[in-house]
């Protein structure tokens, strides 16, 4: 492992153990968005695989759309705190070892790019839940009218 060595030949050892706090979160936020992805087409799929097999395609099929809207913000929620963290992690980056205090608060960096309505209508999350409701739309056309 590469350690950066600090002008009295110590190794930086805290502003690496911050650094990689903040990399687990940042991680573990990811990996909640890929999750609720891959959760959203399971239900999804599921749903309308319902609603092929029952009489109420209708009411079935409509269903189907509130768990993808409810995904889809908290997909922005989970996006929206992994950039809040990836400034903070840029922030540490930055900091001399001297200042490291190990600070986890993400809330400094809320605005402009980083706001949870900006991140809920960002590219990748809109395409994604987009072209879902775009394919259910034309699954639930076919099951409607065959």
């Amino acid at each position: 492992m590469y350690h950066k060595i600090n002008t009295e030949g110590e190794i930086m050892e805290k502003k690496l153990k911050h650094l990689e706090f903040l990399q687990v979160i940042i991680n573990r936020m990811a990996n909640c968005s890929f999750l609720l992805k891959g959760w959203s087409v399971i239900i999804v799929a599921a749903l309308l695989a319902l609603s092929a097999a029952t009489q109420e395609k209708i009411a079935l099929i409509s269903i189907s759309f509130v768990p993808v809207i409810v995904f889809w913000i908290l997909d922005g929620y989970y996006l929206w705190q992994e950039r809040l963290f990836r400034a903070v992690y840029n922030a540490v980056r930055k900091k001399d070892e001297n200042e490291i205090d190990f600070e986890m608060n993400s809330m400094d960096f809320v605005g402009g790019r980083n706001t949870w309505l900006s991140t809920i209508f960002s590219e990748t999350i809109v395409l994604f839940y987009l072209s879902l409701m775009i394919t259910m739309t034309f699954v639930a056309m076919y099951l409607i009218c065959y």
